[in-house]
């Protein structure tokens, strides 16, 4: 069995005290729910205060990016030794902002994959084909570009905490979202691309997420597929009742 993951990415939003705000208010929502992770991913800046708040719960921190290097001459870069330092047990890399916006390859994703593991952290490896190639029908091209590239040399320890979101570039903060059958079935396929790439084992425990537009609305319908074992939630991440509401699914 896989246990769900249901991870919020903050992205640039909430200062300090509208962080750990946003964090008590998740830590009452959620107590008492076991059966799903739950993790937050603020701003760099908020890292401590939201760790702060969630001293005590059963909610994991995350980060939502790192430089691939433990130390050294890369002013502005935060490493996963300092983000584990800050508390953190998850890095979010690869999302598609990363990749459209600021120009970042499969091969330095991958350095990040490589890097995280070596510093015990988890990872959220994010990958999904832009509208553009959907509509070209080169989706699964790029799914296995994106999973044998980010993933490439990397070993069953590290693999052990990695978690794969698949967020379809076209659903990101559109209001769109991948159909039920749309998710399963790029899901799905990430599924065989780790069973060939690793083993059965590996791609019968890796969790993939959805992530792309999921709302209290739609979370349901996503989750009751089998091959879908969580969300990586963006804007309904910021309000506690919506977030709570996604993280209290009701697959059938």
């Amino acid at each position: 069995m896989r246990t769900p993951m249901i991870a919020g990415n903050w992205k640039l939003h909430k200062t300090r005290s509208e962080a750990r705000q946003l964090a008590e208010e998740l830590t009452a929502e959620l107590a008492g729910l076991n059966a799903v992770e739950v993790v937050v991913a603020p701003p760099f800046t908020a890292l401590d205060c939201v760790a702060a708040a969630l001293a005590g719960s059963t909610i994991a921190l995350a980060a939502q990016n790192c430089y691939p290097a433990a130390t050294g001459a890369f002013t502005g870069e935060v490493s996963p030794l300092l983000l584990k330092d800050a508390g953190c047990a998850y890095v979010i890399v690869g999302h598609s902002e990363r990749r459209q916006l600021l120009g970042e390859s499969d091969e330095f994703i991958n350095r990040k994959v490589h890097a995280l593991g070596e510093a015990g952290l988890g990872v959220i490896l994010c990958l999904g084909e832009t509208l553009e190639e959907r509509e070209a029908e080169q989706m699964f091209d790029v799914l296995r570009r994106q999973v044998r590239f980010g993933l490439k040399g990397v070993s069953m320890a590290t693999m052990s905490q990695v978690a794969i979101a698949y967020e379809p570039v076209w659903a990101i903060g559109t209001g769109r979202t991948a159909t039920d059958d749309q998710a399963q079935e790029a899901h799905a396929f990430i599924r065989v691309q780790l069973r060939e790439l690793f083993d059965p084992a590996v791609a019968e425990t890796t969790r993939i997420l959805y992530g792309g537009s999921v709302k209290p609305g739609n979370v349901d319908g996503l989750m009751a597929q089998p091959d879908v074992d969580g969300a990586l939630v963006g804007g309904a991440s910021l309000k506690a009742d919506e977030f709570a509401r996604i993280a209290r699914f009701r697959a059938a």
